[in-house]
């Protein structure tokens, strides 16, 4: 179901690096996992209700609330091993 062009393709994309040892379970790994798609796409679901993230209606959100034992700003800033100006200094993510 996917090619050995496709997967190079697609592990370019990704930034990943493959070896060539492990492309031939890859690809068959990915067949498999692609079948099961192609599976699920014969089932009749014209009435099933469409359903996001699990919740079946209800509301998961807390309401905020003010913690008046978590650190103040600047003491947290104050802790952070690198700052400039207010802002704290992280390693870049990209080069």
């Amino acid at each position: 179901m996917i090619t050995q062009k496709e997967l190079e393709h697609l592990s370019e994309l990704a930034r990943l690096t493959i070896k060539s040892s492990e492309e031939g379970k890859l690809l068959k790994d990915l067949g498999k996992i692609l079948g099961h798609f192609e599976e699920l796409k014969e089932l009749d679901t014209q009435n099933v209700p469409p359903m996001t993230g699990g919740t079946f209606g209800k509301n998961v959100f807390r309401t905020d609330e003010i913690n008046e034992n978590r650190l103040p700003k600047d003491r947290a800033v104050e802790q952070f091993p690198e700052k400039q100006n207010e802002f704290l200094k992280v390693p870049p993510v990209f080069e």
